[in-house]
């Protein structure tokens, strides 16, 4: 009982760390690009911002649209501005 008890742990945490976003930077945030620049920089990409946050892997996350109207939720990199990651709905 105790090893499907443990199986079972073991596959709760695989299953919430794939669903985590990336980790960007764990770095002072007065060198990240403040956020209203942040936000009209991923505007002039060509995106919409639907909702823009900080997440706790210390990324700029966004949900909105692409160029090609396409629903995303991208990562941004608070100090570069890159893009880390992108997820397509």
């Amino acid at each position: 009982m105790k090893a499907l008890l443990t199986s079972a742990t073991v596959l709760m945490l695989a299953a919430t760390q794939a669903q985590a976003g990336p980790h960007c930077t764990d770095g002072n945030q007065e060198v990240w690009i403040p956020a209203d620049q942040m936000q009209q920089l991923i505007k002039d990409q060509g995106y919409k911002i639907k909702k823009f946050k900080v997440t706790s892997g210390g990324c700029y996350e966004i949900y909105g649209w692409d160029k090609a109207e396409n629903k995303v939720e991208v990562y941004f990199h608070p100090v570069s501005g890159d893009i880390v990651k992108t997820k397509v709905k």
